[in-house]
């Protein structure tokens, strides 16, 4: 007996043991979650209190706001990131492999479509988008954008199947960007190119990150992981032509816009109820936003994964996480931070400081876009798969290069109105041009990492800023402030190709990037 209690007794310290590992192991991805999201907000947090102290006298309840908005982004960044490494990249992972186990190409490009048009509607980043275009419908505008996303994605599947060059179909799409730009409305411009970028957030990223690498499983060739990236880029042109092509049929003089206010509390009981009262609508847009992909998860487990045990446990609990850390963010966003922003850009403009807009803006970007919930999907991904060949310190520099340099123009052209278009057309050039000296797969990388960049916090305070300094400036909204996300998703395919061009030269004599086993992607 004595024997067998403590036979009995060693395992259960055993399990003990095992299961005080497995929680510690937990609190510390947790904990380096949190040091990734404070080292991308605190920064933006500082330099807006460092201004409304120097410059720009905040209101104290806004500023109190934009304090606690802060913690709300670090918390629910924190999540959001854990929740898509545990949930999201997983579950389009798996749906990819499953579809492609028939290797019907039919099957396959109709789920590519009804994956994009599915968590394109779910975009957060859209509905925001669209909320501030009031001359087309927000429903119609929605759909259109994910009708093109979807039949885009579809196309990206099909690339990937065929082997067709990423480079050869970037050409082909963006020639019929520019082209029909110039038949659809100049006041539309800018929104076109805006919804490019709003539709590859924090929902549509890991989901479509992953979904191409269960697709790029079908091929058994070295590239077929390289192919995977693209997916986001070619994604992105869809809407593009969607709302060019919608501005030719609405044919809107000008397009009206929402400008947005700073709520005003008397004391910290009120302030809190702002946040309080603005929750259930987050809870509510994130639920709707999550259904879709939930309920295509659901399907494809009944028919065709079967996933069970852990892993399965694994995946819920990551869209828990996912679910609160994006409802978090959102509600820090849009309540402190979307404010915040349309205040400081209209205090600047009607001020006689507006120089400062331009390197305000530029350190703003170089910050921000380390706050983007998508960046951290894509950054850790190319990091997995090219087997640290390409570290995320150089892919974060490149980005936050790229952005800086955007959003420092996009204030130049508040401030002077020079059309968007003098800027894109260029920088496109420069982008396709470096397409011949660089790598296919940091091509690839580039033109993905320009549609991740422009995500939450671009669109709900770039944008407003932008926003606040036309309104007090008396310039025309539309077409002066929209297009900072355009610019945005533009600057990093010069950048990261640049990188590429540097990291290849470094790397000479080898072949190409050394790319994780292929057992090491596709296991969760």
């Amino acid at each position: 007996m004595v024997s067998i209690r403590s036979f009995m007794a060693g395992i259960r310290n055993r399990v003990i043991l095992l299961r005080w590992r497995k929680k510690k192991k937990t609190h510390s991805v947790l904990r380096d979650k949190w040091r990734e999201s404070t080292a991308g907000i605190l920064p933006i947090a500082a330099l807006v209190l460092l201004l409304c102290g120097l410059a720009v006298p905040l209101p104290v309840d806004a500023l109190a706001a934009f304090g606690f908005a802060t913690l709300l982004l670090m918390c629910g960044m924190t999540l959001f990131n854990q929740g898509t490494e545990m949930s999201m990249t997983p579950i389009g992972q798996s749906i990819g492999l499953a579809v492609t186990r028939g290797q019907k190409t039919a099957l396959i490009l109709f789920s590519g479509f009804l994956t994009g048009f599915l968590v394109t509607v779910a975009e957060p980043d859209l509905t925001v988008l669209a909320g501030q275009v009031a001359d087309v419908p927000n429903l119609i505008l929605i759909l259109c954008v994910a009708l093109g996303v979807g039949v885009f994605l579809s196309v990206a599947m099909l690339r990937i199947l065929k082997r067709i060059p990423l480079r050869r179909l970037l050409f082909l799409s963006y020639g019929l960007v520019f082209a029909l730009a110039l038949l659809a409305p100049k006041s539309f411009l800018a929104v076109a190119f805006d919804s490019g970028g709003v539709t590859t957030g924090p929902m549509t990223v890991p989901f479509i990150l992953g979904f191409g690498l269960g697709i790029s499983a079908i091929r058994n060739d070295e590239n077929s992981e390289n192919d995977s990236f693209g997916l986001v880029a070619l994604a992105s042109v869809g809407p593009i032509l969607a709302v060019m092509a919608l501005g030719m049929i609405y044919h809107p003089e000008k397009t009206d816009t929402a400008l947005v206010r700073l709520t005003r509390a008397p004391h910290s009981m009120a302030l809190f109820d702002t946040f309080v009262r603005a929750l259930p609508y987050y809870l509510k847009e994130v639920a709707l936003a999550l259904a879709p992909i939930v309920c295509f998860f659901l399907f494809f487990e009944f028919t065709a994964l079967h996933i069970r045990g852990a892993r399965l446990r694994h995946i819920l609990i990551g869209l828990v996480y996912t679910y609160a850390g994006l409802v978090i963010f959102l509600l820090g966003v849009n309540v402190g931070f979307m404010p915040a922003g349309f205040f400081i850009g209209e205090a600047i403009g009607s001020a006689g400081i507006r120089w400062l807009l331009v390197p305000l803006g530029m350190v703003i970007g170089w910050f921000i876009v380390s706050a983007e919930p998508a960046v951290q999907v894509l950054t850790q991904q190319v990091y997995e798969i090219t087997a640290g060949a390409v570290p995320k310190k150089a892919l974060s520099l490149s980005l936050s290069v790229g952005v800086s340099i955007s959003v420092g123009l996009a204030m130049l052209r508040v401030l002077t109105g020079i059309p968007i278009m003098a800027f894109l057309v260029p920088g496109y050039a420069i982008a396709f041009a470096l397409t011949f000296f660089t790598q296919d797969v940091f091509t690839a990388i580039a033109f993905d990492s320009g549609g991740v960049a422009s995500g939450p916090m671009t669109a709900t305070f770039l944008l407003p800023l932008a926003m606040g300094a036309c309104s007090a400036a008396g310039s025309d909204i539309t077409e002066n402030a929209f297009g900072v996300v355009a610019m945005v998703a533009m600057t990093p395919l010069i950048t990261i190709q640049i990188m590429g061009c540097i990291w290849g030269r470094r790397r000479r004599g080898q072949r190409g990037l050394v790319l994780a086993p292929k057992e090491e992607i596709i296991e969760f």
